[in-house]
């Protein structure tokens, strides 16, 4: 008798999606010719002008998203990515180019015949997603709150339990302990980040509607988290910590004439945000990348004959759910580890002068 059967169910989902996703993605007429996995992954993890839903040999189905263009002669544009279906790629002037730097981007060609981008704002697939997780968020944590707002001392089961214990956990293992006396101050946006990020991490693992995008692994997101977080951190820093960079407690030779150790310090407070951004997307573009990468070996041995065909799409099925169930794991651990280090850096910049620090020890021992 099956003793966990919602795990084999929840296994045998995860083996169809993301057997069934590939093959739902890749144009059928296509088979015969050569199989370019290295395209194909490029162009799964890049942003999109819709949101893919599912293509088969005679049918196209995505959720076109608002084109917002403006070009240097002819002014303002708004309409739909959907009139760039059923074979045609040119719309008032603009199209979709084929090849080059610019390729699967929207352009228009100037007076010479070149092909030049024009300002584009278009809510694209990833800015699409970003939202709608960010709304998923908002709508979780307040019907939390608002469940334990009705009874606070009766304890919570199933979904809501889950999401206090995520909240206490990082709270009170990874925001207090770090930041010190003022964590409060900054528990908001760190709970925040944390959730944003679990919660794209979790949906770029969902190769279906409305999950598929590559939020997390783009490091356009990820450069703007660690800029926010640089800003927090050195807006709101001590005197002591701005001290500890300009002014450090190190030999004079090293500051005078030459400003070596502050230079090193203020290098430093540089590559800790592009340590956050870095990190991020590298883990988490590479998760989207391996994924894709095992399910490619199904269409690349297709070629080799039935044999081997058959033995690597069982490995290939058998190795992507593995690695997907693993990406689970690292979908919570990446958004503890930005939380966890932004943090620590927001805990170093809020030190006190060692004065300070020694009248606080006297004031606790006196009473």
């Amino acid at each position: 008798m099956i003793k966990r059967p919602s795990l084999y169910i929840s296994a045998l989902l995860a083996l169809l999606f993301f057997t069934a996703s590939p093959i739902w993605a890749s144009n059928q007429n296509d088979i015969k010719e050569e199989f370019n996995a290295k395209e194909f992954i490029t162009e799964h993890l890049a942003d999109s002008y819709e949101w893919h839903i599912v293509s088969t040999n005679t049918k196209h189905i995505a959720i076109p998203l608002p084109v917002i263009l403006h070009s240097k002669t002819t002014g303002w544009h708004l309409f739909s990515f959907s009139h760039f279906h059923h074979g045609k790629n040119n719309y008032k002037g603009f199209e979709i180019a084929a090849e080059g730097k610019y390729k699967g981007k929207i352009v228009e060609t100037d007076a010479a015949g070149n092909a030049i981008r024009p300002l584009d704002l278009s809510l694209t697939k990833n800015a699409a997603s970003l939202l709608f997780a960010s709304l998923l968020v908002i709508l979780i944590i307040m019907g939390v709150a608002r469940s334990l707002k009705r009874d606070p001392m009766n304890p919570r089961k199933g979904f809501t339990g889950m999401i206090e214990m995520l909240v206490l956990s990082i709270n009170d293992e990874v925001i207090r302990p770090s930041i010190g006396k003022d964590y409060q101050r900054y528990a908001p946006y760190l709970l925040t980040v944390f959730f944003f990020i679990f919660t794209n991490n979790l949906l770029g693992l969902i190769p279906l509607f409305p999950g598929g995008a590559n939020v997390t692994g783009n490091i356009a997101i990820t450069l703007v988290l660690a800029v926010v977080t640089f800003l927090i951190v050195n807006l709101t820093g001590t005197k002591e910590y701005y001290k500890e960079i300009l002014w450090p407690d190190v030999p004079t030779w090293l500051k005078i004439p030459i400003p070596l150790m502050p230079i090193v310090e203020i290098v430093g407070t540089l590559t800790k945000p592009f340590a956050l951004m870095i990190r991020l997307f590298a883990n988490m573009m590479a998760g989207h990348s391996i994924v894709l990468g095992l399910t490619m070996l199904i269409f690349i041995t297709a070629s080799l004959g039935v044999a081997i065909n058959t033995s690597m799409t069982v490995l290939s099925v058998i190795f992507t759910v593995f690695i997907d169930l693993v990406e689970l794991l690292i979908a919570y651990i990446q958004a503890y580890v930005f939380t966890l280090l932004s943090a620590v850096f927001i805990g170093l910049a809020r030190i006190d002068s060692p004065s300070a620090e020694k009248k606080a020890i006297e004031t606790n021992h006196a009473v």
